[in-house]
């Protein structure tokens, strides 16, 4: 359905894009804008092939909002690394969030698979979005 019918309606708007950017000057800020969004083009339609990616990504900035909100107190964490630690738990609660998992819930069966051996060459079945049948 997204081939079907955004697809052209897309493909439009990039012409028009184009010829917008013909039209102003190429030193006002709409033509920066303009060339922004032609030149991140392929990530602009990649919701077209993948139907897992959302049209729009306000679920996500939603989600991401309090960490956003928090991060200044993240740069203030003593050291890089525990800043990058931080931001990786922070990722992986608010994925469990977004997928509908209790973070504490999904934190202390990852860290109990984790001590009882589970495979490292098997570590994207641990996932927040893996199902529970590929976890089990």
């Amino acid at each position: 359905m997204r081939q079907d019918r955004t697809k052209p309606i897309l493909d439009s708007f990039k012409s028009w894009l184009g010829a917008q950017l013909t039209a102003v000057s190429q030193k006002a800020a709409i033509a920066g804008a303009i060339r922004y969004t032609l030149w991140r083009w392929a990530g602009v339609i990649c919701f077209l092939d993948d139907s897992r990616i959302e049209l729009d990504s306000i679920t996500v900035e939603r989600a991401i909002r309090p960490i956003v909100l928090n991060r200044k107190n993240a740069l203030f964490a003593g050291s890089d690394g525990v800043g990058e630690h931080w931001t990786i738990l922070a990722s992986l609660i608010e994925t469990c969030k977004l997928n509908g998992l209790d973070p504490q819930a999904w934190l202390t069966d990852v860290f109990g698979r984790l001590v009882s051996g589970h495979p490292i060459n098997r570590l994207d079945e641990l996932l927040p979005w893996a199902s529970d049948a590929q976890r089990a």
